[in-house]
């Protein structure tokens, strides 16, 4: 099986390494740079991505982050040719909390307009869905209008995870840490993750394992707003998944293939209203 993260990851941190604006990825170079594009007119205020999940969760039953990608690398093509801003109302219609939008372009053809435009078009708290390496990558999250930012323990050592959550949280962004297994989930609660996402995909092999999150949400502490991601399909899944103590579903590939996404949503949401 190809190691999609291995290769990722090698791309993701070798822009880093090249990038002039801060080669060595430093806060202060991070800050310096967030600091002059706020000065030119900066981003809006953040949203509060987990306030905005707690009220999904108390007014149905569950919250769905719903999700705008063009494609992957294990999926190939999945809507090449689509509306950021049109997705992003069809979702917020559907009853969706917040949205996650991809913006790396090498591997999911996204792009921080996508991300510009999907915020614009509704009142919803936006994820930036990427693979997070330095300060940097944090602060262009912000400068891009993200609500919150993505950190995958998988990539990160702890000095780094420890680092890139401090400074999300000072910018006003909420750091979603992403855990694939046990030892992950220890490691983000151990760094002081609140916010907790249980990817069921293997992102070395892209297999879904739908157990997964199952057996993780029982491991889950008090306190934690806890968030599925990935091979989530349908009513029958977010019931489990809230039986289990989520707040909320991350769906991706389920919603962008829909023919109509905003019934697509609600009915995830299934008679929870």
């Amino acid at each position: 099986m190809p190691a999609y993260l291995d290769s990722i990851l090698a791309a993701h941190r070798a822009v880093t390494a090249r990038d002039r604006r801060d080669p060595g990825a430093t806060v202060d170079a991070a800050r310096a740079h967030l600091e002059a594009v706020t000065a030119s007119g900066g981003p809006d205020a953040p949203r509060d991505f987990t306030a905005a999940l707690l009220t999904g969760r108390e007014a149905r039953g569950m919250a769905v982050i719903s999700e705008i990608k063009r494609r992957s690398p294990s999926k190939g093509d999945l809507d090449p040719d689509l509306d950021p801003a049109v997705v992003a109302a069809d979702y917020e219609a559907g009853g969706a909390s917040c949205l996650s939008v991809l913006t790396d372009g090498e591997f999911f053809g996204g792009s921080p307009a996508d991300l510009g435009a999907a915020r614009g078009a509704c009142g919803l708290p936006v994820l930036r869905k990427d693979f997070t390496v330095s300060a940097l990558d944090v602060c262009d999250a912000r400068t891009m209008g993200a609500d919150s930012v993505l950190l995958i323990v998988a990539a990160l050592d702890d000095a780094e995870l420890t680092s890139l959550l401090a400074l999300a949280r000072s910018l006003r962004l909420a750091p979603l840490v992403e855990v694939h297994d046990e030892g992950e989930l220890d490691r983000a609660l151990a760094a002081g993750a609140d916010l907790v996402g249980v990817n069921q995909r293997d992102l070395r092999t892209f297999e879904v394992d739908r157990a997964r999150a199952l057996r993780m949400g029982e491991r889950m502490p008090a306190g934690v707003v806890a968030v599925a991601e990935s091979g989530i399909r349908d009513a029958v899944d977010v019931e489990r998944l809230a039986g289990v103590g989520y707040t909320a579903v991350l769906v991706g590939e389920t919603l962008v293939r829909s023919a109509d996404r905003t019934a697509a949503v609600d009915g995830l949401l299934g008679a929870r209203a």
